[in-house]
Order: C-alpha cells, then sequence, then structure tokens
C-alpha cells in the first residue's frame, strides 16, 4: 500500500488514511478524488475490515465498476465482494432480499420514466381526467418531488398546504391520481425508481432489526457526489451510518446542479452540522485543467455566496486564452464552432473526440447538428435515445419482465397483442377496466377471462396468451438467461415478425433485437460478474443504467450534449454555446439568488470539463417561438477575469443588437460591453467575413520533406494555402513550425503531421 500512497499529494493521503469517524472530503474539480476514493477503501481492506462490511455509493455504475476495477488491482478479488454501486442498485439489491416484509414479490418490476408515464396515461384516462391540464410528465414531476422529500400518497392527500397549491394551479385531482398511482404499482410488483429510494427509507424506520442489520453489516460507509444528494437519501445514509459513525463523503458543493432532480446542496454545506467530530479534507490541486482554465472558472465561481471554501490551483501548463466566438444568429454560431473545430483538428490532428459542444437546452443541438454534416465532421448525440430505448427492445424486453413477473401490468399491456394475435384495444379495455372494478391485477383477470360474457369470443385468444408466457416460466427453472431469452425470440414469433420486414428501418430493428440477445449471451458469460446470471439480475442491470453508463468511449465522434450531462466528463477541447442572458443563465433562474447560484455552478462545471481549451460562442438574436429576437451576451462574460480572454476577430460580425454606434468612417459594431471592451482594448470596428469554404483538394499534392524547413521560408499546406515560416522550435517528432498563412492567420504545425510543401 506504501507504494500507492507515495503517488498521492498530502491532503489527499491524510483523507486516505483518516478511516475512523466522519470525514468529508471536499474534492474540486479534476482533483483526483476517484483515485483517493479507490485507495481509500483498498487502505481499509489491507487494514483487514471485511470488503462485506463496507459500502460505497456512486451516481453512476460505470464510476462504481472503475473503483472496483482500480481497487481489485491493489488488493485483488477481494475487492468484488465490496457492495459498491449506485444508490439505485445497492438499494434494489437491500429490497429484493426484504421485499416480503412491504409485501412486494422479490422480483418486482423495475418502471423507467416511460413506464410511469404510460401507467399515469392509464389512470387519467379511467379517471376521465384531462391529460392536457393534468400532462403526465407534469404529474410524475410532482410524484417524484413528493417521494424525494419522503412523502407519500397518503401524506400528500392530508397536507393542506400542498393541496391548497394543486387547488390554486388548477389540478386539485394530483393527490387523488398519486393515490392511485401508488396503489397500481403495488398491485402490478412494481416500483419506479424514486420508490427504491422511498421504500428503502420505509423499510429501514418500520422494522428496527432490518435497520439494526444493516447498520452492523455497513461499518464504513462512502458517498461519492454527495452534493448530488437528494433528502431521502440523505436520511438513509444517516440512519446506516448512526452505528459506527464511519461515513466518508466526497463532493464538491461549486457541482452542485441537480436541485431540478430534488437534490438539495444544503446536504453538503450542513454536513458538519451533523458530526461535531468531522474531519474535513481539502482537495484543491486540479490536475485536469490548464492554468487559464483553472484561474477563469475559480474567478467565476467566488461570486457565489452560499459555498464551502478552498482554493482550486494547478502546476500545469498556463495554456491557450479563452477564445469568444460572436455570431449573428443561431445558425451562424453552429457554422462558426463547426469550423473552429475543423480548423483545431488540421492544426493539431487531433481526434473528433478530442471535442464536445455544450449547451444549456437540449433544443440548441440543431444548429451545431447541420454545422458539423456539413463539414463531414461525425458526431454524436450524448443523452439521445439510448439502446434500451427503442421501441423494438422495450416490446421484447417486455415479455422478459411479463415472465418473470406476471403482475408488471406495463408489460402486458405492451405485449398482449404484439406480434399481433387478434386481441384487439377494445377488449385491452375491458380487461383493464374490469380490473379496476374487481380490485384485481390486470393478470388476474386475464386468468378468469372466461368469467366475463362480453371477453368469451377473445377468451381463447386470450388464453393461449396466458399458457404461453406460464410456459416461458417453466423454461426459467433449468435454464439459464440467454437460453430463455432466445426461446422466448422465437416461440413468441418477434424474431420472425421482425426479420420479414426488409426495409432499412426494418433490417435495423432486427439487428437491434440480434444485438440485445448478444449482450444477455455476454451478461451470462462474463466470469468478472460476481452476480447470479438470472434474467432478474439481466432486468434489473439494463433498467438502472445512466447515460453515462451506455455512452461508447472509444467512439472518434464530436460529442453533443447539455452541460447537465457532461457532469464527470472531460474533454481537450470544449465549446459551451449559447452565452447569453435568458438562456444561460436561464430566463427561470433570474428571480432569486439561489436559482442564479445554480447556473453559476452549472457554468463552473461546464468551464471545467475542459483540459486544453475553451470556446464560449454567442449570438445577437435567436429565433424564438418563430420570431427572431435580440440577445445580449451573457452576464457570466462579464464575471470571467479579461486576462484569461481572447475575442476571435475571424469570427465578429457587423450584425448589431438594438442599439448601434458608428465610427468615423460609417463602418457599423455592434455596441460591446464591458467584458468585450476591456478584452478587446477598444471597440474597434467589426466586418462581417464571408464563412471560409471548405478548401478543394490540391491535385497532385505531394508534400516535401521538412527537415531542413527555416524560418523565413515560403510553404503550402493542403488544408490552409499559402503562408510564410515565422518560427522553428522543438526537435524530432516535437519539432513545430509557426506559419503565418495569407487567409488563416497564424497557425502552429506540428511537422511530423503538417504535409507541408515547399513553394
Amino acid at each position: 500500500m506504501e507504494n500507492y500512497l507515495k503517488q498521492l499529494n498530502d491532503p489527499q493521503k491524510q483523507a486516505v488514511l483518516q478511516t475512523e469517524g466522519p470525514v468529508m472530503i471536499i474534492a474540486g474539480a479534476g482533483s483526483g478524488k476517484t483515485r483517493v476514493l479507490t485507495y481509500r477503501i483498498a487502505n481499509l481492506i489491507r487494514k483487514g475490515v471485511d470488503p462485506f462490511n463496507i459500502i460505497a455509493l456512486t451516481f453512476t455504475n460505470k464510476a462504481a465498476k472503475e473503483m472496483r476495477n482500480r481497487i481489485e488491482s491493489v488488493v485483488g478479488h477481494e475487492a468484488r465482494n465490496l457492495w459498491m454501486g449506485t444508490f439505485h442498485s445497492i438499494f434494489a439489491k437491500i429490497l429484493r432480499m426484504e421485499a416480503d416484509k412491504l409485501g412486494y414479490p422479490s422480483h418486482f418490476t423495475i418502471y423507467d420514466s416511460d413506464d410511469s408515464k404510460s401507467l399515469i396515461k392509464s389512470i387519467l384516462k379511467e379517471m376521465q381526467i384531462d391529460d392536457k391540464i393534468y400532462k403526465p410528465g407534469m404529474i410524475l414531476g410532482r410524484i417524484s418531488n413528493a417521494k424525494n422529500n419522503l412523502i407519500t400518497a397518503g401524506m400528500y392527500q392530508t397536507d393542506e398546504e400542498v393541496n391548497a397549491y394543486d387547488s390554486s394551479t388548477g389540478r386539485p385531482e394530483l393527490g387523488k391520481i398519486y393515490k392511485v398511482y401508488e396503489e397500481r404499482c403495488f398491485k402490478a410488483g412494481a416500483m419506479d425508481f424514486d420508490d427504491l429510494l422511498l421504500k428503502t427509507y420505509q423499510l429501514i424506520t418500520k422494522f428496527p432489526d432490518v435497520l439494526n442489520k444493516y447498520q452492523h453489516k455497513f461499518k464504513y460507509m462512502m458517498v461519492d457526489e454527495y452534493q448530488d444528494t437528494n433528502h431521502c437519501q440523505f436520511m438513509i445514509i444517516k440512519k446506516l451510518a448512526a452505528v459506527h459513525q464511519n461515513i466518508c463523503v466526497v463532493g464538491d458543493d461549486a457541482q452542485s446542479i441537480y436541485s431540478f432532480r430534488g437534490a438539495t446542496i444544503k446536504n453538503i454545506l450542513s454536513f458538519e452540522s451533523e458530526y461535531s467530530d468531522l474531519k474535513i479534507f481539502k482537495l484543491e490541486q486540479n490536475y485536469r485543467s490548464t492554468q487559464v482554465i483553472v484561474n477563469a472558472s475559480g474567478g467565476i465561481i467566488k461570486n457565489n455566496k452560499d459555498q464551502l471554501q478552498k482554493k482550486v490551483w494547478t502546476s500545469n501548463a498556463t495554456g491557450d486564452k479563452i477564445k469568444v466566438l460572436k455570431a449573428i444568429n443561431d445558425n451562424e454560431e453552429g457554422r462558426f464552432v463547426a469550423q473552429a473545430i475543423f480548423d483545431e483538428k488540421m492544426e493539431k490532428q487531433l481526434p473528433n473526440s478530442a471535442f464536445a459542444i455544450l449547451y444549456r437546452t437540449n433544443a440548441q443541438s440543431r444548429s451545431f447538428e447541420e454545422a458539423l454534416r456539413k463539414l463531414n465532421v461525425p458526431y454524436r448525440i450524448f443523452g439521445g435515445m439510448s439502446f434500451y430505448q427503442r421501441k423494438e427492445i422495450k416490446d421484447f424486453v417486455a415479455y422478459l419482465r411479463l415472465v418473470i413477473n406476471n403482475n408488471d401490468e406495463e408489460a402486458l399491456k405492451r405485449i398482449i397483442n404484439y406480434p399481433v394475435r387478434g386481441i384487439g384495444q377494445t377488449t385491452i379495455d375491458r380487461l383493464i377496466l374490469y380490473a379496476g372494478q374487481n380490485n384485481l391485477s390486470f393478470w388476474e383477470v386475464i386468468q378468469r377471462v372466461r368469467e366475463y360474457p362480453e371477453l368469451r369470443a377473445a377468451a381463447s385468444k386470450i388464453t393461449d396468451f396466458a399458457i404461453m408466457i406460464q410456459s416461458f416460466g417453466e423454461l426459467r427453472k433449468t435454464h439459464n438467461a440467454y437460453e430463455l431469452a432466445a426461446y422466448i425470440a422465437k416461440a413468441t414469433g418477434l424474431l420472425k415478425f421482425l426479420n420479414e420486414d426488409k426495409t432499412i428501418e426494418g433490417i435495423s430493428r432486427y439487428e437491434n433485437m440480434v444485438a440485445l440477445l448478444n449482450g444477455i449471451k455476454e451478461f451470462v458469460e462474463d466470469d468478472t460478474n460476481e452476480q447470479e446470471k438470472t434474467l432478474e439480475n439481466y432486468l434489473q442491470d439494463i433498467a438502472l443504467l445512466t447515460d453515462t453508463d451506455k455512452d461508447d468511449p472509444n467512439a472518434d465522434k464530436v460529442t453533443l450534449m447539455t452541460i447537465h450531462g457532461s457532469k464527470g466528463l472531460e474533454f481537450p477541447v470544449v465549446f459551451i454555446g449559447g452565452m447569453e442572458e435568458n438562456l444561460f443563465p436561464s430566463q427561470m433562474s433570474l428571480g432569486n439568488r439561489k436559482e442564479l447560484e445554480e447556473e453559476r455552478r452549472l457554468f463552473y462545471v461546464a468551464l471545467t470539463r475542459a483540459e486544453l481549451k475553451i470556446y464560449l460562442s454567442y449570438a445577437t438574436s435567436r429565433f424564438k417561438f418563430g420570431t427572431l429576437l435580440p440577445c445580449e451576451p451573457s452576464r457570466f462574460l462579464d464575471e470571467i477575469d479579461k486576462e484569461f480572454l481572447d475575442i476571435d476577430r475571424r469570427f465578429a460580425t457587423a450584425t448589431p443588437l438594438s442599439t448601434n454606434n458608428s465610427d468615423k468612417n460609417g463602418d457599423t459594431y455592434s455596441k460591446p460591453s464591458a467584458w468585450m471592451k476591456t478584452a478587446a482594448n477598444k471597440p474597434a470596428p467589426f466586418t462581417k467575413p464571408a464563412l471560409k469554404p471548405l478548401p478543394q483538394a490540391i491535385e497532385n499534392f505531394v508534400p516535401d520533406n521538412t527537415s531542413g524547413l527555416k524560418e523565413g521560408m515560403n510553404v503550402e499546406h493542403q488544408r490552409f494555402g499559402l503562408g510564410m515560416v515565422k518560427k522553428i522550435e522543438g526537435d524530432g517528432d516535437s519539432r513545430k513550425a509557426t506559419v503565418l498563412f495569407n487567409e488563416y492567420g497564424e497557425k502552429q504545425l506540428v511537422l511530423k503531421f503538417a504535409k507541408l510543401r515547399l513553394v
């Protein structure tokens, strides 16, 4: 262990060695918190702590897997015995073992948001409530918020203040809807994501013996990204750690950006008041970013009042200044950003995966996508439709879910007539109606279908379907997850049905099904996975995947994502678009300091994703609801120390804001804000250059040997055209030339890759 400790700086080492009692590690961006958590757990195991007595809670499976692999490299296979994973996966594991105490089956289904919305739509239809006023997404958000604050449906209905609020917004039936939703989930043997937290809290508060069991089991507790926890998570953590109090939380209040999901920054800001003997360690050295990025982001976040004081610093190189791009509108902004990426790629020979474009809202991606396509730059949308959200995948997974849990109403509704087997929607609606009237589950009504005269015409088809599902259930006893899934895919006719569609889309859907089956086979054959290779465990794994877990880190594409989605990631070059008032910061955040400070933390997160270089872009006008409206630069630009900014004149335009200025020659320019005046020294006239077209390939272009290249020589580049060498530096493969090109200005090129021709 001593060898590994040598890799740590002093604060990191102190945090690793302080294993007893409550500990808070305040970890600045890029400060190596994963390494600290890893070595802290490894140190505990080396000291003789049984891994079965250590619980480590993260926010993504990817983070848990990375830590487990690192720990295993230090202490060996014992690392596999750790209770390590996301809050939801660990609590789901506990709930499956204790489910009977809450009246649930151990094989309960986990509903994703689509399942929950589908159930809410059914409830609204049955209650004859207008879904234009009671929008399913809004209702689900309201229920989620209640659960995160430990408010059950019964508590919700009896809370006068809550009911008064709902009535004032024209939605007095929300409490009833929540109650029915809760009852239907229970009847279906299903929990949604928020239930995995709420039911765990109920389990340990209603059953003291269960609480005592896990308090003594988890002698050491570690919580990553503590600033992202909500009230329910906080209460569970506090109760589980109450006996031994060997709790270590790691987080950065400056990166608390998920209040819309129920996270509360109060948890980390007030943690010290919970434990009088708390030890605090601050990780303040940034290993990720340049000095310019670290200092600029630090200057931004110091404007927040609610924060834990720390001074983040780095010994990395100074780095490039932050470039600011100004565009006439969002389409031009997209072209400028795409062109800048193309230039950076050519100049520095970077892969596409080195670049990320971040934005405040998903709607901003359109202009960037269009511009990248025109330049033939491959990209991926992070947070778009995932593999497991595709219809054909959800359809087949619904079969698997129903085999595990016959009472899974949403799965049953999805596939009872898919592929088509003659059970129409009218019949399905009647089945659901009878279930509600007789307080039965959907599946129980299906089993008693011959008792209902109105359903006799479809009774034989419904019975055949039920028998088929039951036969699959019997096969679970003798077949592994892959064998069973492959059999179901064939026996239901689903594979044949998809294979008959020979359109491009149909072939893609069939290939997706095959890929899913291959994934199940890999799950079964994965020797590094200690859990049982059951269908239940496979379904739980895919149900709890996050966007980050689904991402392919090896894809060589430019990444586009919201800033919220970028949390925990890093890229050499980052573009942050839409730096305008009412967009970033969001218009909805301007009403109070608390929300504005979260927007500032969001900007801090965006800046600190970058390792080497940042571009900030904004438009002076943007279409909103079909109308072109003027935009003002974001206040956050004013908050960046001007010594760190570089206004890129290549991208300056002549487009004015609402107020124009003219110089003595009559040229117009936008009235610059304070930050622009300082950064540019003077408001020089802006001229709008034509966008540089993609160069046509120079026929018969053959690069020369540049080993004898000297300052003052003229050269030609296939991308940048003609230029003159201003400076030569470095040796061997690191030899670089600074070239002043006629059209593209000054570029620094690595001669090994530059492919220059002597002129």
